[in-house]
């Protein structure tokens, strides 16, 4: 057996347990989405209120949705990364579920067709075709308008602004925090205001005005 990490935080790790109660254990006990129907997702995705981006990620809820597909089920869905599981309508967690199944079923058979018979070498995050995720900045394939980002932790989370969330520019922790009152609201003020963004992004931890 070979075991590989393509990430630097060295954080896969091999158990060996003895019977299927052991196994189990391990097991965080979200819903495969592929083997399951749209109400089976939507009781699944309602047992708990979390930001969309959360709730996809979580292997308690939903099993085997990383950082990056999550980026393009929403992308598909339409929906905004922020918006809360609690208050989407029913429609729209229809919409989310068929995205969910749309994006993964896709990306599988990409990823299998380039792989061939051979064993997976390149492992990334990123992939040539996504919509939104490692794209900031570049125009939404879709509308045009330019990816953006908001940064929690350790993970990004990229998004159209006009595809997703009516034009509104989410607040980016580190960058609202900054620029405070000069943050751009609307994708208006996002190109009214570049200028000063890109020199804030630029601007080295710990500089200021003295």
């Amino acid at each position: 057996m070979t075991l590989t990490e393509a990430g630097s935080k060295r954080r896969a790790s091999i158990h060996l347990v003895a019977g299927t109660a052991a196994l189990s254990a391990h097991d965080p006990g979200g819903l495969e989405v592929l083997e399951a129907d749209a109400a089976a997702f939507a009781a699944a995705f309602r047992r708990e209120n979390h930001r969309l981006k959360r709730a996809l990620t979580d292997p308690h809820l939903l099993s085997g949705i990383g950082n990056a597909y999550a980026d393009e089920i929403l992308h598909r869905a339409r929906l905004s990364p922020v918006a809360m599981t609690a208050k989407l309508t029913a429609g729209e967690v229809e919409r989310l579920y068929r995205a969910t199944v749309a994006t993964l079923e896709d990306w599988t058979a990409r990823l299998r067709a380039e792989a061939g018979d051979g064993f997976p070498e390149k492992v990334t995050a990123f992939r040539r075709g996504m919509a939104v995720h490692g794209r900031y900045r570049e125009p939404c394939p879709d509308c045009g308008a330019l990816v953006q980002r908001i940064v929690h932790a350790e993970n990004e989370t990229n998004y159209c602004p006009r595809c997703q969330t009516g034009g509104q520019i989410l607040a980016d922790r580190s960058l609202s925090r900054l620029l405070k009152a000069d943050w751009p609201r609307t994708l208006e003020e996002l190109e009214a205001r570049r200028p000063a963004l890109s020199a804030a992004a630029r601007r080295p931890r710990g500089s200021g005005s003295g």
